[in-house]
């Protein structure tokens, strides 16, 4: 299996999808908090083994939240 290139160059807030910890690293908070928070915003999308999330609709949900 091949390692999966990183590119740092690219902000994180720029990206469509991240990975797990891309997640974590966007949110600021831990794995599990990641994972739930990106869960309930419908965000996971699943390739294979792979897991990404779906920024924009993270960030729609967090908006959506914190207006309550």
């Amino acid at each position: 299996m091949r390692a999966t290139k990183k590119d740092e160059k690219i902000n994180l807030c720029d990206k469509l999808t991240v990975d797990t910890q891309g997640l974590q690293n966007l949110l600021d908070c831990g794995r599990v908090t990641a994972v739930e928070i990106g869960s309930l915003a419908g965000a996971r999308i699943e390739m294979g083994k792979r897991v990404l999330w779906n920024v924009n609709k993270v960030r729609q949900y967090l908006n959506a939240i914190s207006t309550e």
